[in-house]
């Protein structure tokens, strides 16, 4: 869905084998100026948008979080594709450019 909308998509099993631990995940995300999505609600663990009385480990890391099943997830996003290509706008414009979205099947939350 991404790709037909413009966007580059890379995949994590290109640069990481199957299976790798979350904190590999983000790392090599973050290196690549990616912006994470998946299904896995633990980056919310290592990669809060606020973190609480901590510096932030990954703190280049942008991610949309999809917390719908795998099947509505590709028409989900593309219904919030212009929410998420603003959010990305608005967060480039700021010095932590940072954007953490997450996709539900009922709501869609961003975090600033």
């Amino acid at each position: 869905m991404l790709n037909s909308h413009a966007h580059e998509v890379q995949f994590i099993r290109d640069y990481i084998p199957p299976g790798g631990v979350d904190p590999l995940v983000a790392t090599v995300s973050e290196e690549l100026e990616a912006i994470l999505v998946s299904f896995d609600g633990d980056f919310e663990k290592i990669a809060p948008r606020v973190p609480h009385g901590q510096r932030a480990r990954f703190r280049r890391l942008s991610r949309i979080w999809l917390c719908c099943g795998e099947p509505q997830a590709a028409d989900r996003m593309e219904k919030a594709l212009d929410l998420i290509e603003s959010e990305y706008m608005i967060a480039q414009a700021k010095p932590d450019t940072r954007m953490h979205i997450w996709i539900a099947k009922g709501f869609i939350k961003t975090h600033r």
